[in-house]
């Protein structure tokens, strides 16, 4: 868990840095990226991916030092998490676009989270 955590709290960090820096190639862009409603909707996505890693991350370094205060932000971050990947595909499926270089890395987020959260519930509940 910690280090699927890493990588992707880390990668919505570099996604928005990717994305304000205009780097993505635009063959691999979404279908009418430039379309500014898309944009906003894609912009909607950064203060929660942005929330997504600031608890996972904080989550991860007061796991290291020990302190049980991890559990209930690494909740909230997991649970943040599938929410994104949620949101992304919904639209993604009332839009009709079916495009896998954008679903695999939002199911990727909708389903990781799952494996983790039901055990990490139960152990805070037991710890309360």
């Amino acid at each position: 868990m910690k280090a699927l955590m890493l990588v992707t709290d880390l990668g919505f960090i570099v996604y928005w840095l990717i994305t304000a820096l205009h780097l993505i190639p635009a063959e691999h862009l979404f279908r009418d990226y430039t379309n500014p409603i898309l944009v906003h909707w894609n912009w909607s996505f950064l203060p929660l991916d942005l929330a997504i890693s600031a608890t996972g991350l904080t989550s991860l370094w007061l796991h290291r030092g020990g302190s049980p205060q991890w559990r209930p932000l690494a909740i909230i971050s997991l649970t943040l998490t599938s929410v994104s990947g949620l949101q992304a595909i919904s639209f993604w499926v009332f839009a009709r676009d079916f495009d896998p270089a954008w679903w695999i890395p939002n199911l990727f987020l909708l389903i990781y989270p799952l494996f983790y959260l039901p055990r990490l519930i139960v152990a805070q509940a037991r710890i309360r």
